[in-house]
């Protein structure tokens, strides 16, 4: 700090929340500070978020670590010398180092709990092929920023008990989370690590803001009670390659906006959000916190069109009237040349037709196939018929008699067969 002067611009990791005497000292010193750990997590500024680049490091060195102080498989095999069980992973937070971890450890055949404050990320877990941890308690831990919020001290308890469960059955704990601008919370007590397994490891990657396990010690890694806990606050530089490679990539881009003219003159400009979100001090002034970012509403959506009434034509009385008396005047002629059995039967016949009709279009759309089935098994009483045909002196009535019993016997059990299927379909 003693070599910054005015008119100079520092961009780092500064964590402005944390470090208010710093932010003082910048600026009495006149510097311009912009803190890439305080990039707002919007859509656009993706590109620039070096915090998320680093989590997502973190995570995965974390799994690295975790395996490396394990001495078992992550995998389980089965081999000839007898059974290897899987490791058993608990990720507690999954944000993006969260969910980097998760992928991490179960790409190396682990089974992978997650539990996260925010039910929206439950899905994201999920896809990653991970167990998500629930509660039975309706709370939102949801905060501004994609991070999560300080719950309530119901809240908290339960998941305290959660988490006192799990650490009874896995192997491997990684511990995410964090609050801005708060020291990390603290999830992991002494009488946990006291219950896990012998061998077992915990990585905290809040370590450095405190750590989310009563006896992590920042920067080292102990063993208390068994279990190996790694309290590293430089995971992504033991990765150096890559972090390099990654936070280069986001300062690139973070500079190409800020220099608009392509000139190399930086330009600070606060109606942008992104860059006044991120600049925690400019020319002497310390302008930390920033506003909350805008977020764009959504237009409302035209009301829908709605269609121009139809006039329905009423129907005419004149065409039915002429459909029934041409069918009167049909069965009327009929009767005057037909014998009498046949018009009896014939009756017989309209009156079922009739009734059917009534009673199919009386029901249900979805009930017509199983009610038709119904029907289609009783008219197949005929069999009754061809049975007492069947023993006929003519070789020609036994013939049709015997085709007869054959179908009819497929119409039933047919027909009932499709009506318990159908009717199954509407039980719970």
């Amino acid at each position: 700090l003693d070599l910054l002067h005015r008119e100079q611009t520092l961009i780092s990791f500064l964590w402005p929340a944390q470090n208010q005497s710093m932010l003082d000292a910048l600026a009495a010193k006149g510097v311009t500070a912009i803190a890439m750990d305080s990039i707002p997590r919007i859509s656009r500024a993706q590109k620039l978020d070096a915090l998320s680049s680093m989590a997502n490091i973190a995570g995965y060195r974390a799994v690295v670590e975790a395996a490396q102080h394990f001495g078992r498989f992550f995998t389980g095999q089965i081999t000839a010398a007898g059974k290897v069980p899987p490791a058993k992973v608990l990720v507690i937070g999954a944000g993006v180092a969260g969910l980097a971890a998760i992928g991490a450890a179960k790409s190396m055949g682990a089974i992978v709990r997650a539990f996260d404050t925010r039910p929206e990320v439950k899905e994201q877990v999920e896809s990653l092929d991970g167990e998500f941890l629930l509660l039975d308690f309706e709370e939102d831990g949801s905060g501004t920023g994609g991070y999560a919020k300080v719950m309530s001290e119901e809240f908290i308890a339960a998941e305290m008990a959660l988490f006192a469960e799990q650490a009874k059955e896995v192997d491997i704990i990684i511990t995410t989370a964090l609050i801005p601008g708060k020291p990390a919370p603290e999830l992991i007590t002494a009488e946990m690590v006291e219950s896990m397994q012998p061998g077992s490891v915990i990585v905290d990657l809040a370590a450095e803001q405190g750590g989310n396990c009563k006896l992590t010690e920042p920067g080292k890694v102990v063993v208390k009670h068994g279990v190996t806990l790694i309290g590293y606050t430089d995971l992504p530089s033991r990765l150096a390659a890559q972090s390099s490679q990654l936070y280069g990539t986001n300062l690139r881009h973070l500079l190409t906006d800020m220099c608009p003219g392509k000139d190399g003159e930086l330009v600070v400009d606060f109606e942008d959000e992104v860059v006044r979100g991120a600049t925690v001090v400019k020319d002497g002034e310390i302008t930390w916190p920033p506003p909350a970012p805008k977020v764009a509403a959504k237009p409302p959506l035209p009301p829908p069109a709605q269609p121009p009434p139809q006039q329905q034509a009423k129907p005419g009385v004149l065409g039915p009237l002429m459909t029934l008396a041409v069918g009167a005047l049909a069965l009327i002629g009929l009767g005057l040349v037909a014998p009498a059995s046949f018009m009896a039967h014939f009756t017989v016949f309209v009156l079922a037709c009739f009734v059917g009709y009534m009673v199919i279009w009386n029901v249900t759309a979805a009930l017509h196939t199983p009610l038709m089935s119904v029907t289609n098994a009783i008219s197949s009483i005929i069999i009754i018929g061809a049975l007492l045909q069947i023993s006929a002196d003519s070789t020609w009535i036994t013939l049709l008699a015997g085709i007869t019993v054959l179908i009819t016997s497929i119409n039933i059990f047919g027909g009932f067969a499709v009506t318990r299927r159908m009717l199954n379909m509407f039980r719970k």
